[in-house]
């Protein structure tokens, strides 16, 4: 669709090199800053999706950029500025190979592989008994290894990250604790929304001084899960699936069009119609977890309006 932004190529005073990701553009700059752009890319099953979502980027950056100022007290983070509506700039920092992901309910993939027969996820044991959205007796930290584009995560566990060397256990140890915290704090801004955070992942990297920050997203629809609280109970003892808002209604979208990411599958077709929805339901989640209305940003030149906005912020 013509009102969004799905690539990027801008050439910043100061640019060093340009890293395109799944859903983000990455362009490091000099003095240690990064600065990164959150496009409509839509992302499942580690596969970019053909067309982009209108404001998908705004609301995914708006979302994590709030939720970065309302846990900053508890875990440093790289954030500096926001200058555009899809453009977030912090402090450059080496990025960790692993995703912290944390899952305070038996949802998502861990259902799918619960379902398998599974009863362990990354060597962290599921009880027996659960049912899909059971919430867990304590929530189970179940890392990933950071795929490379074109490439899926893959789970890991602890040790595996400890004996590979990917993570030394000094940092490890504060990985967990930093994931731990910064989603009791999520579950907490979620339950005075009348959500539920479900899981979510988090990702982090060492500034050249040594010290370990949160970088990326946090608590957006991409990163993470969330159900209504209302009806919750009722819901669960039904037997019936839970309300929720995340990514995961596009997932079970293309799952019932035969689509997973697996080789030889090809990626269904996105209507018009169908992406508006994905659209009002993004923009759903970003006024039920902030709180506030979500404000639609001119989207008549999105690349010369971020242009304009990096160009003046770079003057100060």
């Amino acid at each position: 669709m013509s009102n969004t932004i799905t690539h990027s190529n801008f050439n910043f005073p100061g640019q060093k090199k340009i890293y395109h990701g799944k859903v983000r553009e990455v362009y490091t700059l000099e003095n240690d800053l990064l600065l990164m752009i959150a496009t409509d890319r839509l992302s499942a099953f580690d596969v970019v999706m053909p067309k982009g979502i209108p404001y998908k980027g705004q609301i995914l950056n708006q979302i994590a950029t709030q939720m970065m100022r309302d846990t900053e007290d508890l875990v440093p983070n790289w954030l500096l500025a926001t200058p555009d509506p899809n453009v977030a700039i912090g402090k450059a920092c080496k990025p960790f190979k692993v995703e912290m992901v944390i899952r305070g309910y038996m949802s998502g993939h861990a259902a799918r592989e619960y379902k398998l027969g599974k009863r362990t996820l990354c060597n962290v044991v599921m009880p027996e008994g659960m049912i899909e959205n059971d919430r867990f007796p304590v929530p189970i930290i179940t890392p990933a290894t950071k795929a490379e584009a074109g490439d899926h995560d893959e789970d890991i566990s602890r040790e595996d990250i400890l004996n590979r060397g990917i993570v030394s256990e000094e940092d490890y140890d504060v990985l967990e604790d930093y994931t731990r915290k910064l989603f009791q704090r999520g579950t907490e801004l979620a339950a005075k929304r009348g959500l539920i955070l479900v899981d979510t992942k988090y990702e982090f990297g060492k500034t050249k001084e040594g010290e370990i920050i949160l970088i990326d997203e946090i608590h957006t629809p991409d990163s993470s899960r969330y159900f209504y609280a209302d009806g919750y109970e009722d819901r669960q003892t039904k037997g019936e699936p839970q309300k929720q808002l995340s990514k995961e209604f596009v997932r079970q979208w293309l799952i019932k069009n035969n689509f997973q990411g697996l080789e030889g599958q090809l990626v269904p077709e996105m209507s018009n119609e169908y992406i508006k929805v994905v659209s009002e339901r993004y923009i759903e989640l970003y006024e039920n977890i902030t709180g506030e209305k979500f404000i639609r940003a001119n989207v008549n030149n999105i690349k010369e309006r971020i242009q304009d906005n990096v160009l003046e912020y770079l003057k100060t």
